[in-house]
């Protein structure tokens, strides 16, 4: 198959997983840890208004979705990748990243859970993927 052809479809490969990943994290999320009384978290503006009432526990999810998406998302693309492994799983964690970014600037997070979701969740994760998903020659 051709490089270039083949590398395109790992990126594509691992940004589809990676955000089913992400997606399927977030769906079981509210049976593991409950969302708070009274919070709808079903649209964004329930979550804006209902934000206030979200205690740490409630965002270990959302970071572990984030985290693990990218993570998948990277390894995917890092494993299929006919070349440049590294820099193919980074452009995942960059995607990621920008959503991360949009999610931010839409959704008012407390600062610590902004901070901590957009520096370890994204690129870190996305060098990790690299690394795991990188075949042995």
């Amino acid at each position: 198959m051709n490089p270039i052809l083949k590398n395109t479809l790992a990126l594509f490969a691992g940004v589809v997983v990676g955000g089913l990943v992400n997606m399927g994290i977030v769906m079981i999320s509210g049976s593991i840890i409950p969302p708070p009384e009274g919070a709808d978290n079903t649209t964004v503006e329930g979550l804006k208004e209902s934000m206030h009432l979200f205690e740490p526990k409630h965002f270990f999810f959302p970071f572990l979705a984030h985290a693990l998406g990218t993570l998948t998302g990277a390894w995917i693309t890092a494993r299929i990748a006919a070349s440049y492994q590294l820099l193919l799983a980074l452009a995942v964690g960059c995607f990621f990243l920008i959503g991360g970014i949009y999610a931010v600037m839409m959704l008012p997070s407390p600062l610590w859970f902004s901070i901590v979701d957009l520096v370890g969740a994204y690129l870190p994760m996305g060098y990790l993927g690299a690394i795991l998903g990188k075949r042995k020659s």
